[in-house]
């Protein structure tokens, strides 16, 4: 497992992983699964456009996801029916992205790339992108940690402190859309919520602080992925898949550990 293309995914990997431990963190901790979900299906429709106007596919899909994120939470924001909201408006996004792509003559675009992930065909520019996009959602987080746990925890009470609960909730939105941006080469549009969720929730069995919980996702994402990747080489299975599979595993694994502790 020392062959370039495999370093080059597990850096890309390695980069996914520093990125959607932590978010993912916000993501458990204020319920927003769906969010993450309907911006992630989102994504395929900023791939369609960038093919169809010739742009680099990383800017089309960060600015479809960040624009999905903002719609949302524009929407429940006016009391809408969040989950209604959601359901429409990832699966018509996903659906869109689909049509438009048809319509992209003279481009041959591996569908099934976009929505499992191609992690083994990574190249040294998309390590670039995923790096660069990684590190900013992770200065991001780290830049405006407390006053987002101020407003997870308690709205009031961040209000009451000077913090906007509303302008926490801009910057988780700018976040995963840079996080979407990031993963899809990876794992894939129908993945990218499974890596934002499955981490967090077994680094929740384990942590007993906000920050411990965060670093513990990040690791099991990283386990995650070498695990995934191992398991892709020796078995011949669909890398991106793999990862999530590994996760799923370890938490599975890590429930017996959670009742025990809600049992103390």
């Amino acid at each position: 497992m020392t062959d370039p293309f495999l370093i080059r995914a597990f850096l890309a990997g390695l980069g996914v992983a520093i990125a959607a431990g932590p978010l993912g963190c916000f993501v458990v901790w204020r319920r927003m699964a769906y969010f993450g979900d309907a911006t992630a299906h989102a994504a395929i429709l900023g791939v369609a456009l960038s093919l169809l106007m010739g742009m680099p596919v990383a800017f089309g899909t960060m600015a479809i996801a960040l624009a999905m994120a903002l719609t949302v939470s524009a929407l429940s924001a006016r009391a809408h029916g969040v989950d209604a909201t959601l359901g429409v408006l990832a699966h018509s996004a996903l659906a869109i992205g689909l049509v438009a792509i048809s319509f992209a003559n003279g481009v041959r675009v591996d569908l099934s790339s976009f929505l499992f992930g191609d992690i083994l065909a990574v190249s040294s520019e998309d390590l670039v992108v995923i790096f660069t996009g990684a590190l900013l959602v992770l200065a991001l987080l780290v830049w405006r940690w407390q006053g987002l746990l101020l407003a997870t925890l308690n709205p009031e009470l961040a209000t009451a402190a000077g913090v906007s609960p509303r302008r926490e909730q801009l910057v988780l939105t700018l976040a995963l859309a840079l996080t979407v941006a990031v993963a899809l080469k990876v794992v894939g549009a129908l993945l990218i919520s499974a890596m934002l969720l499955v981490p967090p929730a077994v680094a929740r069995s384990a942590a007993n602080t906000p920050e411990r919980m965060a670093v513990g996702a990040v690791l099991v994402g990283i386990g995650a992925v070498i695990g995934g990747l191992w398991a892709s080489w020796t078995l011949d299975t669909p890398a991106g898949p793999s990862i999530v599979t590994v996760a799923a595993i370890a938490f599975a694994l890590s429930l017996p550990l959670q009742a025990m502790r809600r049992g103390r």
